[in-house]
């Protein structure tokens, strides 16, 4: 390409309005994550995570803003459909898919049921687009996703490509996880993947976290295969065993 093409180029392009002042603000709020972050050491209390935590969703909230809009289901199809409550491990969050999902299952009956739960995982859930990090959360595993913030924050410029915006976003939004999740009260269940979690009272010893107990049972559930009654020929009545005996009249 000749010099005269590369500067036509160059004055065809046009910052977008704003950039600069939201890169300028991303700059300053990055820039005081490190003075936050050498206080911090192995042990500390949850109380020492506030500011980092508060820190991090200032440069996210900044860095979403530069990106592009994130999809709210996850879904290609519908993008700003409704989000299923009650999505399986797995499954994306996506209301519609899931109930067309759940519907084919249904018609392929136990053998659909056996292919759903020996299907893998779907990938990592995302939390209104943007992704979740895995437990456990720790310190080191907060200085790792700042350490990755830092190395794109380094690239970033006025002409960076939409796509550096929305890495940088997500980085951002997996070590706030990481940093409210250390923020939070410890809890005396004693896990570690969920420091601040309620007890469940009906756990056995030793799994004491409501969330691990929870998942726990989820999976079981899903992994036993659903009995289907036996059809009934035309003329025939069910036999029904009595759960209790009749009171003697």
């Amino acid at each position: 390409m000749s010099p005269a093409e590369q500067h036509g180029n160059s004055r065809g392009y046009s910052v977008p309005t704003g950039r600069p002042y939201a890169l300028k603000e991303l700059q300053a709020a990055l820039g005081s994550l490190g003075d936050h972050l050498r206080e911090l050491y192995d042990g500390a209390h949850p109380a020492e995570y506030e500011a980092v935590a508060d820190a991090l969703y200032t440069a996210f909230q900044t860095a979403a803003g530069l990106a592009p809009a994130k999809s709210y289901t996850g879904c290609p199809e519908h993008p700003n459909g409704a989000l299923d409550p009650e999505a399986p491990d797995g499954w994306g969050r996506c209301l519609i898919c899931n109930d067309r999902r759940r519907l084919g299952l249904r018609a392929q009956g136990v053998r659909g049921a056996r292919a759903a739960a020996a299907a893998p995982p779907a990938g990592g859930q995302r939390r209104l687009g943007y992704p979740v990090p895995d437990p456990p959360y720790t310190l080191q595993a907060l200085r790792d996703h700042l350490r990755t913030v830092e190395d794109r924050r380094f690239h970033l410029g006025f002409s960076s490509p939409p796509e550096e915006f929305v890495r940088i976003a997500d980085d951002l939004h997996r070590a706030f996880i990481v940093a409210r999740e250390l923020s939070r009260p410890r809890g005396a269940s004693g896990c570690s993947e969920h420091p601040g979690a309620p007890i469940d009272p009906d756990a056995p010893p030793g799994e004491a976290c409501i969330f691990c107990a929870g998942r726990k049972r989820r999976a079981q559930r899903s992994a036993t295969t659903p009995e289907m009654l036996p059809r009934i020929r035309r003329g025939e009545r069910r036999q029904l065993q009595r759960r209790f005996e009749r009171p003697p009249g």
